[in-house]
């Protein structure tokens, strides 16, 4: 099985039927996203949307936000999202690596992702690649 992961650069019917099969997968709660919802996450400026392909199939997504601090320019990995069909194939491996990469490559001084305990493969996974557990709390305001 190969594993291709592309950065999204335009919205596609076949990204809309992804992220429609997908994102249920990550959060209950989160609103289905038409094509123009994708589209301005596509085109936001420090975002980039990565998207995994085996047999021409979208499996996996997973969004890379960069943003220049004081302290340098950082990345985070967020909504990680691999089809529960494929898990266990190295799709996560494969758009987590190439985050990292493209982060490396633009200057970030670190890459950083939360994952939930309940998690466990996906930590394992994150630990795998070399992430660190750091001693740290997410603090969280919703109005």
């Amino acid at each position: 099985m190969s594993v291709k992961v592309e950065v999204v650069r335009t919205v596609t019917a076949e990204l809309v039927e992804a992220f429609d099969r997908l994102l249920p997968q990550l959060s209950h709660n989160a609103a289905p996203l038409d094509a123009e919802a994708l589209a301005r996450l596509v085109g936001w400026q420090g975002n980039q949307l990565l998207a995994a392909r085996v047999d021409d199939r979208i499996h996996g997504v997973l969004t890379l936000v960069m943003f220049p601090i004081p302290t340098g320019l950082r990345a985070w990995i967020e909504d990680v999202i691999v089809d529960e069909a494929g898990r266990g194939q190295g799709i996560g491996a494969a758009l987590t690596k190439e985050a990292i990469r493209l982060a490396q490559e633009a200057g970030a001084r670190t890459v950083d992702l939360t994952s939930r305990p309940s998690r466990q493969a996906a930590n394992r996974l994150y630990e795998r690649l070399g992430f660190q557990l750091r001693d740290s709390k997410v603090y969280r305001y919703a109005p």
